[in-house]
């Protein structure tokens, strides 16, 4: 009785946490309207914050993963996991993009609105370059030293070295029970950190908000609304059209009560811009939900920097914006080379910040220069825009996880269905579940029956 009561507290502590951001969002909308420049210069706030989440991505992502492989069998069934997530994205990306394509063409936002200003993009696409092609991208895959993986702040390089650790331990067997006890409560202390840090959200909302509100003011959206709300709008169907009647149909889930489900990390995404500020938790939330924790450790972290559905359909409708604003618009055959140039493109990009646009700026000079300029058309709102980018990469990699892991047979249905109806609560102040650590099978013992 007394541990139910404590649990209920928790959870009402955490219910009032929320509940501050939003008051914290509107309060920075209210500042940023009546004071700009004091609004301005208060980004630092949500800038730090944003840090201290990127902070706990890598130890988030090595525990997972060096948990997940250290347990299990075949180190084949994480080569079938990562396989099958990429032939994922590829193929989702590709809808994206089709989407994109379509809506771009029917309404033609950009059509008679005029020409951006001179240089608007030139910095942009100077950014994109300066990330590196693909070969770069690949390169910067493999850090440094093992321990620099931790504290470079790069997902794909904690991901390469938490999957070298994963499978060294699961080839010393027993030997390796007792390390992966400690990272099991290593993954605790992250997890305790990272509750920590998220009281600090209501300051990073709003002082993020009060700055986009301060820098832009209203006149951008309202010059720009058709092309916002159509990309909004876009975003919409692909998260309950397409992704909801794949999950439906593959994992019998629910999308409206998966995005219930994960409606506080929607909040967060919303007040940072960020959908990495969500990734600890979308990790501990995909686990709690019945998704074994080597598929959550390579769907996620790879997702988030492969799979981005919301950035393939925002790149699609930027572009056909642009081209139609200036009176130059692109034909089929450049709107698909051009785009499926970006994708890729944008792989390089992906630890650039504002990603998007400088992704963008770069695509249309290096196929389309003389449209380079039009960038200065959505630099008002593409603060506003990103948003809908990131909630869109959120959900589709939050789909992704339950569609593998329903693939590779990796999920526990059953517990999905009863996470997702409130009947098993998430633990908002460990983000953890007190699950024993069991040592690494070997093949000289008795295969464990499945649970």
């Amino acid at each position: 009785m007394s541990t139910t009561a404590a649990s209920t507290r928790k959870r009402d502590h955490t219910h009032w946490l929320y509940i501050a951001v939003i008051i914290a969002v509107l309060a920075g909308i209210l500042v940023g309207r009546v004071a700009p420049e004091f609004g301005q210069s208060l980004a630092p706030l949500g800038t730090l914050f944003v840090n201290l989440i990127k902070m706990m991505i890598a130890p988030v992502i090595f525990c997972t993963i060096v948990l997940g492989i250290g347990s299990v069998r075949a180190a084949a069934t994480v080569g079938k996991v990562g396989g099958l997530a990429i032939a994922y994205f590829l193929v989702m990306s590709t809808v994206a993009l089709g989407i994109g394509l379509v809506v771009g063409n029917l309404i033609e936002p950009g059509s008679g609105l005029g020409t951006g200003k001179a240089g608007a993009g030139a910095q942009y696409a100077e950014q994109a370059h300066g990330a590196g092609g693909t070969w770069d991208f690949i390169q910067n895959i493999v850090p440094t030293t093992l321990v620099s993986s931790l504290t470079a702040g790069s997902v794909l390089q904690a991901l390469f070295v938490a999957l070298l650790v994963g499978f060294a331990v699961q080839a010393m067997g027993e030997t390796g029970a007792p390390i992966l006890r400690a990272v099991a409560l290593a993954q605790k202390l992250v997890f305790r950190i990272l509750a920590m840090i998220l009281w600090l959200a209501p300051i990073g909302a709003f002082g993020a908000i009060a700055n986009v509100v301060g820098r832009t003011g209203w006149s951008a959206v309202v010059q720009l609304a058709t092309l916002m709300i159509a990309f909004y709008l876009t975003c919409l169907v692909f998260v309950f059209g397409v992704l909801g009647v794949v999950l439906r149909a593959v994992s019998g889930v629910s999308i409206f009560k998966l995005c219930r489900y994960l409606a506080r990390e929607y909040l967060l995404i919303v007040a940072t811009s960020s959908s990495e500020s969500a990734l600890p938790r979308l990790v501990a939330k995909m686990e709690h939900a019945g998704v074994e924790r080597t598929t959550v450790g390579v769907v996620v972290p790879t997702g988030y920097s492969f799979n981005l559905d919301g950035t393939a359909i925002y790149l699609t409708m930027a572009s056909i914006f642009i081209a139609d604003a200036m009176g130059k618009p692109l034909s089929i055959g450049e709107q698909i080379g051009l785009l499926l140039f970006m994708i890729i493109a944008s792989k390089g990009a992906a630890g650039v910040t504002g990603a998007g646009l400088a992704t963008l700026a770069g695509g249309l000079q290096s196929h389309r220069p003389e449209l380079l300029d039009g960038v200065g058309l959505i630099v008002g709102i593409d603060r506003f825009m990103s948003e809908a980018r990131a909630l869109t990469n959120f959900s589709g990699n939050a789909v992704a996880t339950l569609l593998i892991g329903t693939w590779t047979k990796t999920v526990d249905a059953d517990r999905a269905q009863r996470v997702l109806n409130r009947e098993l609560p998430f633990d908002e102040e460990t983000m953890v579940d007190d699950h024993p650590v069991e040592p690494p099978v070997t093949d000289a013992k008795p295969p464990v029956p499945v649970r």
